[in-house]
Parts: C-alpha cells; structure tokens; sequence
C-alpha cells in the first residue's frame, strides 16, 4: 500500500560551494532536521539525520517517494557502519575491499541500531554504504551520526549528477544544496545483500565481477523481479518504474523517427539520425565507464527537449553496461 506523506514546500533552498564552511553549515541544517542535497560519487544524494523519524518523513514527502521504499543509510567509516549493522565474515570481506566505494550493503540491524524504522520501511535488515566522495566524508564526519540520502531528486525522476539537478527538482522542498561539481560514476551503488546466500539486489558502480572475486561464489539474484511499483523492495532502486523521463524510452533502437531524441552509444550511425530532434552519445569509443557517468545528465537534457519518445541504442550487458541496462529497463517502463 502506498504511504505519501504531504509535501512541505515553500523553503528558501540555499546553494553553498563545497569546503569547509559548506561541510559545517550542512551538519547544522542535519543536525536541526533539515534536508541537504550533496555529492557522493555516485550521485547526489538527499541527506536527512537517519535516526530522525521527522527529518525522514520530510525527505519522503520532498521526494514524493512511497514510504515502503527503504533507504541507505550513509556512514564514514566501517566502525560506525558496525554500529548500526551486523556484519558476518562475507560481508565484512566486501566492506574491507570496497569501502569507501560504490558498494551499499544490506545486513541485519544491531540491536540498538539508531536509524529509525521509517528509513528501513519497516525491514529488520539496514542498508549501509561508505561514501568515496571528500564532499560527502566531509559532512558525514562534521555532522558524527549516520545520514539516509536517497538519490536527490523527485522519485522516480532521473537521478542528478549535479547540483543544477538538484536544484531543478527540488528547490523550494529542501534547506541546502552543497555544490561538488559533476559527480565521477555516474550510477547509484551496487546493492548486494548479505543473507545466507549473498545475493545481487541492484546493479551499480561496482561490478558484478569484482565482488564476485572477493567473494569466491556467483552473487545469487532476488527470487522474484520486481513487477510493480506496490509490492514491498528488499532494497532502495528495485521499484519497477524508476529514473524516468517524461518522454517514453525506447530501447534496443536501431532507427530513430523524427519526432524521437536518441541516446547514442558507439561509433555507428542509425538510419534517420540527422532529422532526429536532438543526439547525445554516451560514448563514442563505447567505454561503459565514460556511458554510465554521462547516463542520468544526457537523458535530462534529451528530455528537455521534448521529444514525443527517446531512443536509446543496445549497450553490452557486461561490467557497468549491467547497471546501466538496468536504470534504463526502469526508466522505460510504461507509466
């Protein structure tokens, strides 16, 4: 069952520089129950004081996300990760590998875990991440408690990787947005859950391959594929329709119509590319690395131009092409 809260519009959003001063003015607006938009690597994310049950139902009400979808609840270090969650050999092998990093695990929640149930959708699991980002460190460490950011902008919406993102989202919804420039991945973090079997939740900046290496053993996948946007996720990202344009998205293009933007991928030309109503290549040598950090910022500046669908081209299904074939699956879904 959906669970929105009433939006609170009307705040003035103030844009602050990344630095010292930024870091500190951020920590305060947490600390008073406010929410602040900054960068990790990833993406910017949307932070509110985790153990704050008010400050979360704000956040969901900015975003306007279903409150049954849980949050990641960011931390500096692995020593205030272990406060809040339990961690068996194989996922503390994971965290020492890959944290800080584009990793968020799913563990059981200590016994005296301090997030509050609204953040965890009402789970007995938390979902941590260490944040590899001098920005996000900086407010997380000035800030000394754990911090829920969900992807910064109006839920099911492309996610931003800049703080110009953000701020055409959700100015006048939240208190402050710490401007770090252009983010480095471009992706939200892989999720795995540590449960008997670790199992794969979300595709991400971190790939499947890497974490399988650490672990010795094939991630196993979730029993079910999420089918609609009303069933309960296990983790944040795994709603059927998410990172949406307005415009429809077509994948596996291999023309494009006149009325259609196309999201590129690659040397080659499609047929009808030159009337298209506008082209942006996620990368013309096809490095996925250089495609997943381009994703989010060209399918918002497509879609600005109102195009009646966006055609995307067939990006390989390996390393961080699993990720991004996965936010487009998402983003394509019929709404």
């Amino acid at each position: 069952m959906r669970n929105f809260i009433p939006v609170k519009t009307g705040l003035e959003t103030l844009v602050l520089p990344a630095g010292l001063a930024g870091a500190e003015a951020a920590a305060r607006r947490l600390t008073a129950g406010g929410l602040v938009a900054f960068p990790t690597e990833t993406v910017y994310g949307l932070g509110a004081d985790a153990a704050n049950a008010a400050a979360i139902a704000h956040l969901y009400a900015a975003k306007g996300r279903p409150a049954f979808n849980p949050l990641i609840a960011h931390v500096p270090d692995i020593a205030a990760a272990r406060r809040i969650g339990r961690f068996d050999a194989r996922a503390l092998r994971l965290a020492e590998a890959f944290w800080p990093g584009p990793l968020t695990l799913v563990v059981p929640k200590t016994d005296d875990c301090p997030v509050a149930d609204l953040a965890t959708a009402g789970l007995d699991t938390v979902a941590i991440r260490i944040p590899a980002h001098e920005v996000a460190q900086a407010i997380l460490r000035a800030f000394g408690g754990a911090v829920v950011a969900p992807s910064a902008n109006i839920s099911g919406h492309v996610s931003p990787t800049l703080a110009a993102h953000v701020a055409s989202d959700l100015s006048g919804r939240i208190d402050l947005i710490v401007d770090g420039g252009p983010v480095a991945v471009g992706v939200e973090s892989t999720i795995v859950g540590c449960f008997e079997a670790p199992m794969l939740l979300r595709p991400g900046g971190l790939s499947r391959d890497r974490i399988e290496a650490v672990l010795g053993a094939p991630l196993a996948r979730p029993p079910v594929e999420p089918g609609g946007d009303d069933s309960q996720p296990l983790a944040p990202g795994m709603l059927a329709s998410h990172y949406a344009p307005r415009a429809q998205v077509r994948l596996g293009a291999q023309d494009v119509a006149p009325d259609e933007a196309l999201l590129a991928f690659g040397p080659a030309r499609l047929p009808g590319v030159d009337a298209a109503v506008a082209v942006m290549n996620l990368s013309p040598s096809a490095d996925l690395d250089e495609a997943a950090a381009n994703l989010f910022g060209y399918l918002r500046s497509l879609d600005a131009k109102s195009p009646r669908a966006i055609a995307v081209m067939a990006i390989p299904e390996e390393e961080l092409g699993e990720a991004i074939n996965d936010r487009l699956r998402r983003a394509a879904v019929l709404r």
